[in-house]
């Protein structure tokens, strides 16, 4: 391996998003070309280079229109690619998902519409549902991000608000045949949760909608309250006729990321701890779990890498900056206390954390030392939530820009007890 623990944990890191990349991914899973019309659709940070793949390996016409974050776009020549704002929706989003639900009414169910779906898609397929206000969605999306709610529950709330989030996309396509090629970002890879499911069943309810927003004090507008009340809100649920000739195919997934890193550690002769890819909960205290672990094994005298994906969350209370997994980072150099030997990684596999320009960020044994001595301090860096300024300093952020695809979050620990760093 690399004499160098950071180059080797970054090679890990890119091998993991290889893996993941809709180049990879996409071809083997198109499906057979329908009697009548292809019209391709799609959401979320993967959107656009899935929508490319599928040009390039697609046999016969198409059209369509896929929505993207800000930056993630890519050129096609038959599919338009609208990029528009996340994680908080904004007016692009809307109009893109508005002419969305136009493009996928009036199919015969001799057309296939090809759904590509990745991350980020909820925030994307803005189009709130009746009498609900942008505005309203942009205040609970950025209530529910501060309040430390796991993904599954915001996705529940952003279902019931949406026209067409939660089965509804699928829906108004009838009675054409709907297949979804997802890129998975959530734990357990449930096509449900995957950008709110716009093509597929839904088995959460409105009630657990408006208990979610209850349960985190999360101010509920007017009109909000009053369309969770109303029985129309409701998602279309598991049996439906609307999903009866689909398919819903998960394509990546973190368990892949995971796998390709673990074969190139392992063709290094490092022994692989397989921590597993749904690990969710406060980043700071999965990270004291995780340095507990890497202490044993350092303390053992065992040369591995402890590897792990999921989605953790922050609670956010102070005013710094940073993502769940710059955050994580931070609170695992604490905890590990310059502890030699040790070295971690832990980046968004979309080359974005949190709402930062970064991927994630590295650490070593010389982390808090070199943070005393620039100045920066550890523990109150943690405590307002900046850990972008506390490796931002340090030159110790991981920058890729946006990789186009979106398998969640990658950590890895690489411990090497006879190399002190």
């Amino acid at each position: 391996m690399d004499s160098d623990p950071r180059a080797f944990l970054l090679r890990l890191f890119h091998t993991a998003v290889s893996a993941a990349s809709a180049a990879h991914c996409v071809p083997p899973n198109l499906p057979a070309r329908p009697r009548g019309r292809t019209l391709v659709i799609g959401a979320g940070k993967a959107a656009a280079a899935m929508a490319k793949a599928v040009e390039d390996h697609w046999q016969g016409p198409l059209s369509g229109l896929v929505i993207t974050r800000y930056g993630h776009g890519v050129p096609c020549r038959a599919i338009e690619i609208v990029e528009a704002g996340h994680p908080v929706p904004d007016e692009a989003g809307l109009a893109a998902a508005k002419q969305m639900l136009a493009l996928v009414q009036g199919l015969t169910k001799d057309d296939l519409v090809l759904a590509l779906i990745s991350g980020g898609g909820s925030s994307l397929l803005a189009l709130p549902a009746p009498g609900i206000t942008l505005d309203d969605k942009q205040a609970i999306t950025r209530a529910l991000l501060k309040s430390g709610a796991p993904i599954a529950e915001i996705n529940c709330v952003r279902k019931h608000l949406s026209a067409v989030k939660g089965g509804r996309l699928a829906l108004a396509a009838q009675p054409a045949t709907v297949v979804s090629l997802i890129i998975s970002d959530v734990p357990g890879d449930d096509p449900e949760t995957v950008a709110s499911g716009p093509t597929g069943p839904d088995a959460t309810t409105r009630e657990q909608a408006l208990a979610i927003l209850n349960k985190h004090a999360i101010a509920i507008p007017p009109a909000v309250k009053a369309w969770l009340e109303n029985p129309l809100s409701e998602t279309p649920k598991p049996g439906h006729a609307a999903f009866a000739k689909g398919e819903n195919r998960i394509i990546a997934r973190a368990r892949d990321a995971l796998a390709a890193a673990s074969a190139a550690a392992e063709a290094m002769g490092l022994s692989v701890i397989d921590l597993g890819d749904a690990i969710e909960g406060e980043a700071r205290l999965v990270a004291r779990d995780h340095a507990e672990l890497a202490l044993r094994y350092r303390a053992e005298n065992k040369s591995c890498v402890l590897i792990s994906g999921g989605e953790t969350t922050v609670t956010v209370k102070g005013g710094g900056r940073g993502g769940r997994n710059s955050e994580y980072l931070l609170a695992l150099a604490l905890a590990l206390d310059g502890a030699s030997g040790i070295w971690a990684i832990a980046c968004d596999t979309d080359g974005i954390d949190g709402t930062e320009t970064n991927a994630g960020a590295t650490i070593g044994p010389d982390t808090l030392a070199r943070g005393t001595y620039l100045g920066a301090d550890a523990k109150a860096a943690l405590a307002r939530n900046d850990s972008y300024g506390f490796f931002q300093s340090l030159g110790d952020l991981v920058e890729t820009g946006p990789t186009r695809t979106n398998v969640n979050d990658f950590r890895a620990i690489l411990v090497r007890p006879s190399q002190p760093g």
